[in-house]
């Protein structure tokens, strides 16, 4: 037998731990499998079938090994493998419906932006609000204001024969910005105060942004009209310049600026 068969055959054996009273074994593979990392969850609960049963926080454990980052993978994970009954809205889960809105530990925000932390964490449905089931606001009020404000482009005079597209220079566009992007996921209304308070009659920052949007869009010929229908004590006066609105926004979004920039508007209008 040659050198570089003997060789092979020690490093074969090497390999394989040959026992005179055993059958030959492999080596035990590592085991990746990491201890369960348990955080609380304490989450409003109430059921509109059970009106004698009061709102309460209810705990829920979760595994964050085998949980996503995120606080919406946590209330997901806990609906599909602990409690089915549990309430709340999701869609996108990218931040870009505004479907998932609630309040986590004290902050309006998206439930699918917002990271998992160390600590207890506490979620309830969006502040002063009627709440339909659990995590869920009824926002029935908020999208009939937003319907309201008329949030499409309204023309005097109809396109000419052979245009096909209402033409915006590139600088008109610029002035959007920071506007169209608002997702109406009612997080900012919900933190103001004067929203809490006069929500029957004041619009509130969400529907105030989405006014101005309309308003400065230079395609747009009822700028004045629009604001003569906020010219009432409440509508836009009732913005007391909290900027609680601006702090919780997910979109990084300033509505307290739009609304100040139709109170000057209004004022040299």
């Amino acid at each position: 037998m040659s050198f570089l068969s003997v060789s092979r055959a020690t490093t074969r054996a090497a390999r394989i731990n040959v026992n005179a009273n055993t059958s030959p074994s492999l080596t035990k593979e590592p085991s990746w499998e990491k201890d369960p990392k348990y955080k609380t969850f304490s989450i409003y609960r109430w059921d509109p079938d059970k009106p004698t049963v009061k709102p309460r926080l209810q705990q829920y454990k979760v595994d964050l090994n085998t949980c996503g980052p995120m606080v919406l993978d946590a209330l997901i994970k806990i609906k599909n493998e602990q409690d089915a009954t549990l309430t709340f809205r999701r869609s996108c889960r990218e931040g870009i419906c505004g479907s998932c809105a609630m309040n986590i530990n004290g902050i309006n925000t998206l439930a699918c932006i917002c990271k998992i932390d160390q600590s207890e964490t506490k979620i309830y449905p969006l502040p002063h609000m009627y709440v339909v089931k659990d995590l869920v606001p009824d926002l029935t009020h908020f999208y009939k204001q937003y319907k309201s404000i008329e949030p499409y482009l309204k023309k005097k005079n109809p396109l000419k024969e052979g245009d096909r597209e209402n033409l915006q220079s590139i600088a008109d566009r610029k002035k959007l910005d920071g506007l169209y992007e608002c997702i109406l996921c009612a997080c900012c209304s919900t933190s103001c105060p004067s929203y809490w308070w006069n929500s029957d009659e004041y619009l509130g920052p969400a529907v105030l942004l989405q006014a101005y949007r309309w308003m400065i869009d230079s395609r747009d010929d009822y700028s004045h009209e629009r604001r003569e229908t906020l010219q009432n004590p409440f509508s836009v006066y009732r913005c007391h310049t909290i900027m609680n609105c601006t702090r919780t926004c997910p979109k990084g979004l300033n509505p307290g600026h739009a609304i100040a920039m139709i109170k000057r508007d209004m004022a040299l209008d």
